[in-house]
C-alpha cells in the first residue's frame, strides 16, 4: 500500500490550487483550521466504526462527518470530503491537512519549527531559540510548536521541514554508545 503522504499529496495540492484559482488564498487559514478539525473527527473511534460499517452509505458518512463539525464548510471542502470518502481515503485526512499546512506556510514564507524539549521553556527561552534558528533558516518566519518529551533527558530536538537538529542528551548518549561499540 502506498504511504499516506503519497496518497494525500494530490488532494492537498488540488485543494490548494482550487483556492488559488478562485482567488480565496486569504481563506487558507480558515481552511487549515477546518481540515484540522476534520482530522480530529476522523481519528474518533466511533467514526472509524462508521467508516468500516458496510451498511453506511458514502452520503450518510459525509453527513455525519460534516455535521460533526458544527460549522459551515468552506466552499472547496465538501467536494474534497466527498471525494476522499468515495475513494476510501478518509484515513489520509490528517496527512492531507499537514500537507495543506505546508503549502500554505510555503506561500507565506513561514515554516513550523517543531521543538521537542525535556522541560517546559519560558517565553524568553523560546524567543532566544527562534532567534538562533533564524540564522540557520534565513528568509523564513518560524512558527514554534513546542512539545515536552521527558525521554529526551535534557536539551532540545528541533525539526523544521525535513531538517532535524537534535541537541538532546538522549541523542548524545546514543552517539557515545555507537562510538564505544564501533
Amino acid at each position: 500500500m502506498a504511504e499516506l503522504s503519497t496518497i494525500a499529496r494530490p488532494y492537498a495540492q488540488g485543494l490548494w490550487k482550487a483556492m488559488q484559482e478562485r482567488g480565496t488564498t486569504a481563506q487558507a487559514a480558515q481552511m487549515a483550521d477546518v481540515l484540522d478539525a476534520l482530522s480530529e473527527v476522523t481519528r474518533n473511534p466511533e467514526v472509524a466504526e462508521l467508516v468500516n460499517d458496510p451498511k453506511i452509505t458514502d452520503e450518510e458518512l459525509y453527513d455525519v462527518i460534516a455535521g460533526s463539525l458544527g460549522q459551515d464548510l468552506p466552499d472547496q471542502l465538501p467536494g474534497l470530503l466527498r471525494t476522499v470518502i468515495e475513494n476510501g481515503r478518509l484515513n489520509a485526512l490528517p496527512e492531507i491537512a499537514a500537507q495543506f499546512h505546508a503549502l500554505k506556510n510555503e506561500s507565506e514564507g513561514v515554516a513550523d519549527a517543531y521543538i521537542e524539549t525535556a522541560y517546559a521553556l519560558t517565553k524568553k527561552e523560546i524567543e532566544q531559540l527562534l532567534e538562533a534558528l533564524s540564522k540557520k533558516f534565513p528568509g523564513k518566519k518560524l512558527n514554534p510548536v513546542v512539545t515536552i518529551n521527558k525521554s529526551l533527558i535534557g536539551g532540545v530536538s528541533i525539526r523544521v521541514g525535513d531538517q532535524v537538529l537534535d541537541g538532546s542528551v538522549r541523542a548524545r548518549l546514543a552517539q557515545m554508545q555507537q562510538a564505544l561499540t564501533a
